[in-house]
C-alpha cells in the first residue's frame, strides 16, 4: 500500500476553496465587465433590435453585449480565458472530490463538465459573424450538456446541508427561468413586441448569474481541501466522500428504480441497445412510409385504385399460427429482419408501382419479424422489456428525424438524394444495427412459455394492440400533428411546431419511463380514465387547453405500450399481432374515411366524425388494459419486492442513456430550427406584393417523389411574397403525417397559417407570407352535399397597410349546389372587410359564368387579375383596393397537377384599369424574372400567353 503521506518539502499550498472563489468571480468579471463597457460606449446600439430600439427597449441582451463590438468583446474575452483555467481546477477537483470505486457517474460528469469548457470556448471565440453555423454548434452544446451536468452534481453531491440547499435554490431557479425566457423570446421574435427583448435580456442575465452561482457552491466542500506542491513526484489520492446517490442507493437498493445506475458502464452493452433502438426506428420509418406510397396512386387516378389494398401488408403475423412456420421464424429472426430491408431499398426503384411492392414487401417482414422477437423474447421478462424498450424508443427517434427533416422521414421510399434522402447512409446503419440486435432470442425458436400463469383474453389484447399502434402511429409519428389539431391561426394562442414539438417529444419519453418504472400505474383504470380525458380536451379543445391534452395522451400512450405488447406476447402472436394489425387497418381506413367520404363506398356514414375515431381508439386500447387487469402482476421476492437483477437492470440504464440521448436531440433540434422571424419582401423599394395560388397536390410529384424543394426552388426564383396553398394537409397516416409549410416557411423565410387543422376534415388550405400576419381566421364553407371546402381569411402587414389575404380551395365540379353557397358565403365575407384584399382560389368555374359573377362584381367588391384570360376553369387571383401591375402563369412541370398563378400588386395605390403595357415600361423591381422566359428551366415557363402581362 502506498503511503498515506509523502516526504518532501512543501513549495506551496492554499485551501481549495480559491479555485471556487477565482472561478466565480473571474466569470462574472467576464459578463459583467462587458455590461458596463457596453452600455458606458454604446448603449443606444446594444438595445437596438429588429424590432425596436430606446426608449422602448433600454436594457440589453447578453449577446448584444458580448457580441462583435469592440472593446467590450476584447474584456469579455480576456477574463474568459482566465476563467478557463480555474474552469479545468474545478471540474478535477470535482471528480477528486466524487470518485467512487466502481462507479462511472463521476467519470461521466466530468467528462461533460470539460465538454462545456470547451464549447464555451467555442461560442466565445467562434462569434455569429465568424462562422454562423459553428458558433450555433458551440452555443447548443454547451446549453445541452448544462442538464447533465446539473444532475450529476446533484446526485454525486457530498451530504453537505449548505452546499446542497443553494444547488437546489441555484439549479431550481435555473430551470424556472427558462419558462419566462420563451415566454418572451416568442413575444419578441412571433408577435413583435416592443420592449419585450429588454424583459427577455433581464431573464437571460439571470440565466448567467445562476449558472456561474451553481458552480460556485463547490466553494463550500473544496474548503476541505487543502492543495500542496511539494517538490517530489506523486500525488495523493483519497477514495472521495460518500455523495447523496450513495445514501439513496443503500436505503433504497432493493427497489427497482434504485438499482438501474448501479454497476460498470460498459460499451458493448450500450451499442447492442442503440443497435437494438436503431431497429425500432427502421420498422417505425417503414410503416409510416407505407402509407404516402399507397396514397399516390388514389390521389392520381381520383379514386379507388386497387393499389389500396397493399394496406394489408401488416397482417403478416397471422402466418405466426403455423407451428413450424413460427419455429423457423423466431429461430432465424435476423433473416426476416434482414429481408425486411427492401423496404429501404425501396428508393431505388424507379417506378411508382416497384417502390410500392418493395416497401410493401418491407412492411410485411417487419411486422412478421417484430411479432416474432416479442413472442420469441416472452419467457425472459427483462429481454421482453428491452424489446418493447427499442420498439418504443425506434417511434421517438422516428419523430425525432422527421422533426429534423422538417416531417419527412430521411430514409422514406419517397426521398432521394436530390430533396435531402439519407437513404444510402440509413440502409447502412440498419443492416450493421440488425446483424447487432438479432443475434439470438431467448427462446431461440421454441415455444417456451411466459413466467406465470397466462390470463385474459388474446382477442382484447388484439384489440389493445390496434388501439395502441394507431394511437402511436396517428397521433405521435410526427411532432407536430397534435399541434396541428389545436391551431386556430393568429394571433398565436397555443403551441406551435417549432419549438413546441420538443415538447411533444418529451412528453413521449416521459410517458415510457412512467411505462417502465410504474408499471401498475400504467395498467390501471384510473390512469386509463386520464387518458381517455386526454384524448376527449384534445378531440373537442383548442389552443393550450388541447395541446395539454395532447400531452397527456402522448404520455398515456407510451406508458400503457410495455403493458399491453408484454401481454398480447403471453398469447399467440397470430390471434394477438395478426388480428391486432388486422383491425389497426381498419383504424387507418377509418381515419381517412372520415375526410375521403365523397371518394369512397360508405364515406358519408362517418363523414367529419373524428370524434368517432378517438372514441374506438380509447375502447380498443381499454380492451387492452382489461385483459392486462386480468394478468396478475409479475412475480415478487418473498419480501414482496420485484425481483429485478443487476444485470437487467444495467440493461435497462442503456435504453434510458439512448432514451435521453433522443430527448437532448429533440431539444438541440428545437433550437436550431427555431424560426428569425426578420422576414422582408423581395422588393420594398417598389412597396410591391407579389402573390401566388397553387394546388401542390400533398406534395408528392408525377414520380412518387416528396417535391418540397422543387416547390421551394420554384416559389423563391419567382420572388413571391404571399402565396397561398391547396390540398396542403398531409397530418393524417396515409399522407406521412407531414406539414409541407414547415420547410417552405423556414427556408424561404416566411410567416405561415398552416389552415384547418386535421380534425376539420379538409384536404388543407395554408397561406405563406413574407408579411406578418396579424391576424387570421379559418372558415369552413358551406357543404352539404360534398367534401368541405376550407378557408383562411387573414390580415397582413404590407409596409404598414393593412391587406386582408383570402386563400379557399371551393367544392368539386359534381356539387354544384356546394359551390353555389360557398361562393354566397365567400362573397359576404370580402363585401365586408374595408381594406385592401387579395383572394388566391380553386374556383372551379369558367370566366364570366355562373358563380363567377358572384365571386366577382358587386357582391363581393373584387376584381378579376385579368379578365380577358378565358383559359382558367380552377385557379383564379382576384382583387381589390390595389394596384394590379402584372400577372403571370408558370407551368408545373412533374411537380403537381396545376400551374401556379402569381399577380404583382403595388399597396397604397388606387386600382388601375385592364390595358396592358409592354415590360420596358415597367420599374425593374415589379418585373417577373426573366429565368422563366422561352423554354424556362426545369421545365418551368411561362405559358398560355407565354409571357408575363403588365398592366398600364
Amino acid at each position: 500500500m502506498a503511503p498515506k503521506y509523502r516526504d518532501g518539502d512543501t513549495v506551496a499550498s492554499f485551501n481549495g476553496k480559491w479555485v471556487s472563489y477565482t472561478h466565480t468571480a473571474m466569470a462574472y468579471a467576464a459578463f459583467v465587465g462587458a455590461l458596463i463597457v457596453g452600455m458606458w460606449l454604446h448603449y443606444h446600439k446594444i438595445v437596438q433590435n429588429e424590432i425596436a430600439g430606446y426608449p422602448e427597449e433600454w436594457f440589453p441582451s447578453v449577446s448584444a453585449t458580448i457580441g462583435d463590438r469592440y472593446p467590450e468583446r476584447s474584456v469579455f474575452m480576456l477574463f474568459i480565458a482566465l476563467t478557463s483555467g480555474p474552469r479545468f481546477a474545478l471540474v478535477g477537483l470535482w471528480y477528486i472530490l466524487t470518485r467512487r470505486p466502481n462507479s462511472t457517474l463521476p467519470k461521466f460528469v466530468a467528462g461533460i463538465g470539460i465538454f462545456r469548457t470547451l464549447t464555451c470556448g467555442g461560442w466565445t471565440y467562434v462569434t455569429s459573424t465568424d462562422d454562423h453555423d459553428w458558433h450555433d454548434i458551440f452555443m447548443i452544446s454547451y446549453l445541452v450538456a448544462t442538464l447533465p451536468w446539473t444532475l450529476g452534481c446533484f446526485a454525486l453531491s457530498p451530504r453537505n446541508p449548505t452546499a446542497i440547499k443553494y444547488r437546489k435554490l441555484f439549479a431550481g431557479s435555473f430551470f424556472a427561468t427558462l419558462v419566462p425566457l420563451i415566454y418572451f423570446f416568442i413575444q419578441h421574435k412571433v408577435h413583435r413586441i416592443p420592449g419585450a427583448y429588454t424583459i427577455y435580456a433581464f431573464f437571460e442575465w439571470s440565466l448567467v448569474l445562476l449558472d456561474v452561482a451553481f458552480d460556485a457552491v463547490t466553494m463550500i466542500e473544496f474548503a476541505n481541501f487543502e492543495i500542496v506542491v511539494k517538490d517530489v513526484r506523486g500525488v495523493s489520492r483519497g477514495a472521495g466522500n460518500k455523495a447523496v446517490s450513495d445514501a439513496v442507493l443503500e436505503k433504497e437498493k432493493d427497489k427497482e428504480i434504485g438499482t438501474v445506475f448501479s454497476g460498470a458502464f460498459s460499451w458493448v452493452g450500450f451499442f447492442d441497445a442503440a443497435a437494438d433502438v436503431y431497429t425500432g426506428f427502421v420498422f417505425w420509418s417503414m410503416l409510416t412510409a407505407l402509407g404516402v406510397c399507397v396514397w399516390y396512386f388514389p390521389l392520381w387516378h381520383m379514386g379507388i385504385s386497387g393499389y389500396e389494398v397493399m394496406v394489408m401488408c401488416t397482417v403478416s403475423p397471422f402466418l405466426l399460427c403455423v407451428r413450424p412456420l413460427r419455429f423457423l421464424i423466431v429461430r432465424h429472426v435476423r433473416i426476416c429482419h434482414l429481408l425486411s430491408l427492401s423496404g429501404l431499398l425501396s428508393f431505388l426503384a424507379k417506378s411508382p408501382e416497384n417502390r410500392l411492392f418493395s416497401a410493401g414487401f418491407g412492411v410485411w417482414m417487419a411486422c412478421l419479424s417484430w411479432a416474432a422477437t416479442f413472442y420469441g423474447e416472452r419467457s425472459q421478462p427483462h429481454r421482453l422489456e428491452a424489446r418493447i424498450s427499442a420498439f418504443s424508443l425506434g417511434l421517438i427517434a422516428s419523430s425525432i428525424a422527421k422533426f429534423a427533416f422538417y416531417t419527412n422521414n430521411p430514409i422514406w421510399p419517397i426521398m432521394h438524394e436530390a430533396n435531402g434522402g439519407w437513404n444510402k447512409t440509413g440502409l447502412a446503419v440498419a443492416v450493421i444495427a440488425i446483424l447487432r440486435s438479432t443475434r439470438s432470442t431467448a427462446s431461440s425458436g421454441a415455444d417456451i412459455p411466459a413466467p406465470g400463469p397466462t390470463k385474459g383474453s388474446s382477442t382484447l389484447s388484439a384489440f389493445g394492440i390496434a388501439g395502441l399502434f394507431f394511437s402511436m402511429h396517428s397521433l405521435l409519428s410526427d411532432s407536430s400533428t397534435m399541434i396541428s389539431w389545436v391551431w386556430e391561426g393568429y394571433p398565436v394562442r397555443g403551441p406551435l411546431a417549432v419549438p413546441h414539438g420538443a415538447v411533444t417529444l418529451l412528453a413521449m419519453g416521459f410517458g415510457l419511463l412512467v411505462g417502465l418504472f410504474a408499471p401498475n400505474l400504467s395498467r390501471s383504470w384510473a390512469f386509463y380514465g386520464v387518458g381517455s380525458i386526454g384524448a376527449a380536451v384534445l378531440t373537442t379543445s383548442k389552443h393550450w387547453t388541447g395541446y395539454y391534452g395532447a400531452l397527456v395522451v402522448a404520455v398515456y400512450t407510451m406508458a400503457v405500450a410495455p403493458a399491453l405488447i408484454s401481454q398480447a406476447a403471453r398469447h399467440s402472436p397470430a390471434k394477438t399481432f395478426g388480428l391486432g394489425f388486422l383491425v389497426y387497418n381498419f383504424m387507418v381506413l377509418f381515419h381517412v374515411w372520415v375526410v375521403a367520404y365523397a371518394f369512397v363506398p360508405g364515406g358519408p356514414l362517418v363523414r367529419e366524425h373524428t370524434d368517432w375515431v378517438m372514441t374506438t381508439m380509447m375502447l380498443l386500447i381499454g380492451a387492452g388494459v382489461f385483459s392486462v387487469s386480468a394478468q396478475p402482476p409479475a412475480l415478487k421476492s418473498y419480501k414482496g419486492k420485484l425481483t429485478v437483477t443487476a444485470a437487467a437492470s444495467r440493461q435497462r440504464s442503456y435504453y434510458l442513456y439512448v432514451l435521453g440521448f433522443l430527448e437532448l436531440l429533440a431539444i438541440a433540434t428545437a433550437y436550431l430550427r427555431f424560426p428569425s422571424y426578420d422576414y422582408t419582401p423581395y422588393h420594398p423599394e417598389t412597396k410591391s406584393i407579389t402573390a401566388g395560388i397553387w394546388t401542390i397536390h400533398f406534395s408528392l410529384d408525377n414520380d412518387m417523389w416528396s417535391s418540397e424543394y422543387r416547390m421551394r426552388d420554384l416559389i423563391k426564383e419567382l420572388e413571391v411574397d404571399v402565396i397561398g396553398l391547396l390540398e396542403s394537409d398531409l397530418q393524417r397516416i396515409i399522407m406521412g403525417n407531414r406539414d409541407t409549410t414547415q420547410f417552405l416557411a423556414e427556408d424561404l423565410g416566411m410567416y405561415v397559417d398552416f389552415g384547418p387543422g386535421p380534425n376539420k376534415h379538409t384536404w388543407g388550405s395554408a397561406l405563406l407570407s413574407k408579411f406578418p400576419i396579424v391576424n387570421s381566421t379559418h372558415h369552413l364553407l358551406p357543404s352539404p352535399v360534398g367534401e368541405l371546402a376550407p378557408a383562411i381569411e387573414a390580415t397582413i402587414d404590407a409596409y404598414g397597410i393593412l391587406v386582408d389575404v383570402f386563400v379557399f380551395h371551393s367544392g368539386q365540379e359534381e356539387d354544384p349546389e356546394d359551390r353555389r353557397l360557398q361562393s354566397e358565403y365567400l362573397a359576404e365575407r370580402m363585401k365586408a372587410t374595408p381594406r385592401p384584399a387579395i383572394l388566391l382560389s380553386y374556383l372551379v368555374i369558367k370566366p364570366g359564368k355562373g358563380n363567377y359573377n358572384t365571386y366577382v362584381g358587386e357582391k363581393s367588391g373584387m376584381k378579376d387579375i385579368d379578365p380577358s384570360d378565358w383559359d382558367r376553369w380552377c385557379e383564379y387571383i382576384l382583387y381589390k383596393g390595389l394596384k394590379r401591375t402584372g400577372y403571370a402563369r408558370v407551368s408545373r412541370h412533374t411537380i403537381t397537377d396545376t400551374e401556379l398563378q402569381v399577380g404583382k400588386f403595388v399597396v397604397d395605390q388606387p386600382e388601375n384599369g385592364n390595358d396592358l403595357i409592354s415590360e420596358d415600361q415597367v420599374a425593374p423591381g415589379l418585373r417577373f424574372p426573366d429565368l422563366f422566359k422561352g423554354e424556362g428551366v426545369r421545365g418551368h415557363k411561362y405559358h398560355v400567353f407565354n409571357e408575363p402581362r403588365y398592366y398600364a
